[in-house]
């Protein structure tokens, strides 16, 4: 009489628990399709955003557009436009004033970051009030900034030929135009970079720079065989961030130089701008803009396969 009581007791249970069992894997399944339709409007966002310009970029990039056809009534020229880019001189002078300014801001970047970083991680008094004023040119429009410091930089009557007592045309002259827009940059970006140390510093452990103390390691030893290795990981993450947005820099160079003076300031964002929207070309425009997309693929990737060989050893 036990036994089946217990065992009619043991099916009401199952009984009673197989809804329970039922809703619970409904619930996971509507979990599962809740965050396919949360995420689907951003998706389908993005893909109209950035998917459909990109789409109709690539097929202009292969076709003969002219300004007197329609939109995509051009011809099917295949890899001519691009083997026309890779035979221009001014589109090779660009990638070389990409490399060469990119080069300069990023490391100049990095030495003044990394400086600043230093020195504002002392706890000293009011260092707060020197943190929240470092952030003041990042938050800047960079247009505004820009036209700024072509202001500062007038050779008849800005500052900065009045401080130094001579006229020099910045922003005219080949010789000083890329160093002059490189520095603008360099102001603006720097604090981001330093931001970004400063984080890094603060987050360190102190034990391994207590026991460098202990074994009578020096400040600069310290600081080059501990702190430095320990910040590695935020070093590379502001070295690729300032990288792809450098590589791509258009806002100051377009408001400063405009690519001029004789091409000096030149960059891959000026050409693509001003073969698609002054000469009208898009087709070209086109082919240059996915050439500019594949050497920024080119580089993440080689940062990214740098950092995995490293964190792999």
């Amino acid at each position: 009489m036990g036994g089946t009581t217990s065992t009619a007791g043991r099916a009401a249970i199952t009984a009673s628990a197989g809804p329970h069992v039922n809703t619970s894997a409904a619930g996971r399944w509507l979990d599962r399709q809740f965050v396919r339709f949360a995420v689907a409007p951003t998706t389908l966002m993005m893909l109209g955003v950035f998917g459909v310009p990109l789409l109709l970029s690539g097929m202009l990039s292969f076709q003969g557009w002219e300004a007197t056809r329609g939109l995509f009534a051009g011809e099917f020229v295949g890899f001519d436009n691009y083997q026309d880019l890779l035979t221009d001189p001014n589109f090779l002078t660009s990638i070389r004033m990409t490399v060469i300014y990119t080069a300069l801001t990023v490391a100049a970047e990095l030495a003044l970051g990394l400086a600043i970083a230093l020195l504002l991680n002392i706890d000293l008094p009011y260092i707060v009030v020197f943190r929240t004023v470092l952030i003041i040119p990042m938050m800047i429009t960079p247009v505004v900034a820009s036209f700024c410091w072509k202001l500062l930089l007038d050779p008849d009557h800005g500052v900065i030929n009045y401080w130094i007592g001579e006229h020099i045309v910045w922003l005219g002259n080949p010789s000083t135009a890329l160093f002059a827009v490189a520095v603008v940059a360099v102001w603006q970006a720097a604090p981001y970079v330093s931001i970004l140390l400063l984080a890094g510093l603060r987050s360190l452990p102190h034990e391994p720079v207590e026991a460098a103390k202990i074994d009578g390691a020096s400040v600069l030893q310290t600081f080059w065989h501990i702190t430095l290795p320990l910040l590695r990981p935020y070093f590379l993450v502001a070295l690729l961030l300032r990288t792809i947005f450098e590589f791509r820099a258009f806002d100051n160079i377009y408001v400063l130089t405009g690519g001029g003076p004789a091409n000096a300031t030149m960059t891959l964002s000026q050409f693509t701008y001003l073969t698609s929207f002054v000469k009208f070309d898009m087709s070209l425009g086109s082919a240059a803009s996915w050439l500019m997309l594949l050497m920024s693929m080119l580089l993440c990737l080689f940062f990214m396969t740098t950092v995995r060989r490293r964190d792999a050893n």
